[in-house]
């Protein structure tokens, strides 16, 4: 067995005894989902949602191909955070629900709740999808392992630790992905600086622009990437459910805040972690092989160790997406709609259910889609959704006109558009109507459109009395 691979399953094994250690404090489903969270664990939580294999695989290849501006993914991500944090995270957590759907339900109805959560559900198993194969696929790149058995020996991994402990196993775990992904990077950093001179080298080989160019990667995808940042910051459930589960407002804003300044940063090591490549191995046949490539080419101690903050940066994604589907199917279709007085045992056992079965449907997907373009069109798709929500719930929230068929229209329209223009692109290589105008700008303009219209159209009578605008006619 390989210096690496012996890591890699050191630090699997690790983080599924963290898991099960923490058992004893998810004994009831209040627990399991997540309730009286402190700073450290809804910042450690949160921010390991947000950083993810695209965090550390995709942006170093951004950087192998445009510079340090691949790091705007994560920069618009921590300003996105930041919104969330001054405008909603005290409002979101007084609310005392566990998932966005049901503040959803409070400002617009039950049935918006419904479709929203189904809806969101979906962007769950297709974010965790992405993530188990960017796992599989480092197992066969870095460590030589068949893929199959690199889902497997991962995904079951992650969904056991995720079971065993649920919200405070993923808050232990995530605590120690956290460290591992910021050493591994920085170690990785330092390195390959050492290797090459430094940033005053890479300078030197590498043309200004685009490498060292903030806006190199284009205007286009940077105010795209901050504009669906924003908007999915806000209705981000696995981000978001550490936040509910706050001990109390204070904490959760407090925590949002803490969260975007780890998250913002981390892209701009990763995109520098590129252009390291970019030097080294600048014939690289695919730019994806940047990062693995680079851990290739170090001693197998130090390699190991960086792979493994990459898995953890990916476990850190996957265990609070997955659990984060098991608990609004449960919040808000099986305790809501189905067993409105389930017991406390009823209500574990169905978490626990739902939770798992995520995970081994985004393995059954993960294997299914392997080496398919598929996923990545589905991943805009999701992300579309993801945005489009918040702006009918910022409607629900702020204009009292906004009606259930209103919102619910909408909802309905943008998955149709949503889906119809990632398609499109993926069919033909370019948007419809015209080539910069990407799926986040179809779904904003859809869901503000359909919610506004419709609603005027069909009115709620009664009007919205959660609406913030009160009384009266906004």
């Amino acid at each position: 067995m390989s210096t690496q691979l012996s890591i890699i399953i050191l630090y699997l094994a690790v983080t599924i005894v963290i898991g099960i250690l923490a058992r004893k404090r998810s004994s009831s489903s209040k627990s399991f989902h997540g309730a009286g969270l402190g700073v450290i664990m809804c910042v450690a939580i949160s921010t390991g949602e947000w950083l993810g294999g695209t965090s550390t695989t995709g942006i170093a290849e951004y950087g192998y191909n445009y510079g340090v501006s691949g790091a705007w993914f994560t920069i618009a991500n921590g300003i996105g955070i930041i919104v969330f944090a001054l405008f909603f995270a005290r409002l979101y957590r007084s609310l005392e629900t566990l998932t966005v759907p049901g503040i959803i339900e409070r400002y617009i109805n039950v049935n918006a709740r419904i479709i929203s959560s189904i809806l969101l559900t979906f962007i769950m198993i297709v974010v965790g999808t992405a993530q188990i194969i960017a796992a599989g696929s480092l197992g066969v790149t870095v460590l030589g392992m068949n893929y199959i058995t690199s889902v497997l020996l991962f995904g079951l991994g992650f969904i056991v630790y995720t079971l065993a402990g649920g919200m405070v196993a993923i808050g232990y775990t995530s605590i120690l992905h956290l460290i591992t992904m910021y050493g591994g990077v920085i170690l990785t950093l330092l390195l390959v600086n050492n290797d090459i001179g430094g940033i005053g080298v890479m300078k030197k080989v590498l043309p200004a622009t685009p490498f060292f160019h903030w806006i190199g990667i284009g205007k286009t995808q940077v105010s795209s990437w901050i504009i669906a940042s924003v908007l999915g910051a806000c209705t981000a459930q696995a981000s978001i459910q550490p936040i509910l589960a706050a001990k109390d407002v204070n904490v959760a804003q407090k925590s949002s805040l803490i969260t975007a300044f780890f998250v913002a940063p981390f892209g701009v090591l990763t995109a520098l972690l590129g252009i390291a490549a970019r030097i080294k191995f600048p014939n690289l046949p695919d730019a994806k092989l940047a990062l693995p490539t680079l851990m290739m080419n170090l001693n197998p101690l130090a390699g190991g160790i960086i792979l493994a903050s990459v898995l953890a940066a990916i476990l850190s994604t996957i265990s609070p997406v997955i659990l984060g589907a098991g608990t609004m199917i449960t919040k808000d279709i099986y305790q809501r709609i189905l067993r409105p007085k389930a017991t406390e045992r009823q209500l574990l056992i169905v978490s626990k259910v739902i939770t798992g079965l995520a995970g081994v449907i985004c393995i059954g997907l993960a294997i299914l889609f392997y080496k398919s373009t598929m996923i990545l069109d589905l991943m805009y798709f999701a992300y579309t959704l993801r945005g489009a929500l918040f702006i009918i719930l910022f409607l629900g929230i702020y204009w009292r006109r906004t009606s259930p068929i209103g919102a619910i229209g909408a909802m309905i329209a943008t998955s149709l558009v949503g889906f119809f223009w990632v398609s499109y692109k993926a069919e033909f290589g370019y948007f419809p109507i015209h080539a910069n105008f990407t799926q986040t700008y179809a779904a904003i303009i859809t869901a503000l459109f359909c919610t506004i219209v419709l609603s005027l159209i069909c009115p709620d009578k009664v009007g919205n009395p959660n609406s913030i605008a009160g009384g009266k006619e906004n």
